[in-house]
Formats: C-alpha cells, sequence, structure tokens
C-alpha cells in the first residue's frame, strides 16, 4: 500500500481558519497540496494569496449554507470541511447570562451541526463522498471551569460525530479531534508571559503545549485516504492529558526516597 498525504485536487473548508489552531489546520492542508476556503466573521489582516476567504458567521443558518453554496459554485464539490470555529471567554456559570450560554452553545455545537448538515448535502451527491472533521476539545471530557457552557457544547460535539459517522456512513466520515493545550496568538492572554506558559506546559507529559500545525497535521492524516477506514472516531491530541495533581501533592514517594 502506498502512503499518501497528497490531497492535490480535494477542496477543503475551514472554519475559523485565519488564526490560531485554525491557521495551523489551514496550513497543514495547504502543504497537502490542497485548495483551502477559510472564514470568519472578519477578514484577517494577513491572508495567504492562495486560501479564499468569505466573511462569515456560522452560527447563522443563511450565512453557513450560503458559504457551502458558495464554495461548491466556485470549486464544483467540497471534500472536506473542519468545523473549527468556536471558543470562549471566561465566565463562571453562576454569574454567566442566559443568553451568554446560549450564544456559547450556539457557537460551539449548533453551528457546527448546521455546517455539517450542509456541506453533507453536496458531498452525499458526488464520487467519494467526503470528510468532515470536528475540533473538539479535552473541554468537553474534563470538568472545565470558568468555561462550563463551553465544555459542554464540546461534549456535545463528540457525541455529535459519533451519530452523523453512523447517519451519513458510507459516503461521508465524520471524526472528531479532542484538542488539548495549545500554543496560540492568545497563549498569553490565557496563561501570562513565558513562564505561565511554560509552567502550564509542564502539567502535560509531552512537556509543552502543542503547535498549531500539529492539531492540523492530524486533521489533514484524518481526511486522507490513510484514514479511509476511521469514522466515528475521537482522536487525542493533548500530548497525554493532564499529570495527576495527587503525583505532586502526594509525599509516598519522596519519603522512599529519603
Amino acid at each position: 500500500m502506498t502512503l499518501n498525504l497528497d490531497l492535490t485536487g480535494s477542496v477543503v473548508l475551514v472554519t475559523g481558519g485565519v488564526r490560531g489552531v485554525g491557521r495551523g489546520i489551514t496550513r497543514a492542508f495547504r502543504a497537502a497540496g490542497a485548495t483551502v476556503v477559510t472564514c470568519a466573521r472578519r477578514a484577517p489582516e494577513e491572508q495567504p494569496p492562495d486560501v479564499e476567504f468569505h466573511s462569515c458567521d456560522v452560527r447563522d443558518p443563511e450565512q453557513a449554507k450560503g458559504l457551502i453554496d458558495t464554495v461548491r459554485e466556485r470549486h464544483g464539490r467540497l471534500d472536506v470541511l473542519v468545523n473549527n470555529a468556536g471558543g470562549a471567554p471566561y465566565a463562571l456559570a453562576a454569574e454567566a447570562s442566559p443568553k451568554f450560554h446560549g450564544k456559547i452553545v450556539e457557537l460551539n455545537l449548533l453551528a457546527p451541526l448546521q455546517l455539517a448538515q450542509y456541506a453533507a448535502a453536496v458531498m452525499r451527491e458526488q464520487d467519494g463522498g467526503g470528510s468532515i472533521l470536528m475540533i473538539a476539545s479535552v473541554s468537553g471530557t474534563r470538568p472545565s471551569p470558568g468555561t462550563a457552557a463551553y465544555g459542554a457544547a464540546k461534549a456535545g460535539v463528540d457525541s455529535l460525530a459519533g451519530s452523523l459517522a453512523v447517519e451519513w456512513a458510507p459516503k461521508v466520515r465524520v471524526n472528531a479531534i479532542d484538542v488539548g493545550l495549545v500554543r496560540t496568538e492568545q497563549s498569553r492572554l490565557h496563561y501570562g508571559g513565558e513562564d505561565g506558559i511554560a509552567a502550564v506546559g509542564r502539567t502535560v507529559p509531552l512537556g509543552r503545549l502543542a503547535d498549531p500545525d500539529e492539531v492540523g497535521n492530524c486533521a489533514v492524516f484524518l481526511a486522507s485516504p490513510l484514514a479511509s477506514y476511521v469514522t466515528g472516531a475521537r482522536l487525542l491530541v493533548h500530548g497525554g492529558g493532564e499529570v495527576p495533581a495527587f503525583l505532586a501533592a502526594s509525599t509516598v514517594n519522596q519519603k522512599e526516597s529519603e
């Protein structure tokens, strides 16, 4: 069998693909030879000339459908949808308003579902079908204090990927990538300066935060022929997760070494 990560000729849509993890995903698909389309609510200050950008609020069903229709009209097909757009500001659950919680769930769960519906309708009609990737988070599988609604929505994304994989097989493969801590433009806001980023990195078994391109490489794999028998899966991209806090708190090993 030939190992093939060449996606030349494939058309890929990466939502929120202009910054952070999304930009790493965009770079990875470009490197694999794909035609990449991105979207965000606002145009980025800088954009590679070979990446097509559309302004779109993915929470709006009409704009979302219009985006999918535009991609199909311009390129004749849609092979991969990467549902990456999402996020949430820090807010304690007891203090956040119902409207705030609703907007977070809308962006991180309902918007990916709507886009997946529109994309799958295109993919199921074309030769070769297609692949849908849900960018989920470790926040969906562990406590997420300060971003409770976000964590709950990401847990829903994991469940959604499994259900859609069954409903839309065999033409459309649907998988989730559960992303851990990633070093992006916003890392300083979340963790502080270099010392804070390094300290947070030490809580990860691999000893550092991920690079966005590393998430992108995993997305390319799942969208490629190498993953042709993978659907309904959750790929953990979290550097081993988190070192259990009890290991640092325990005094047993220290006593034994004295």
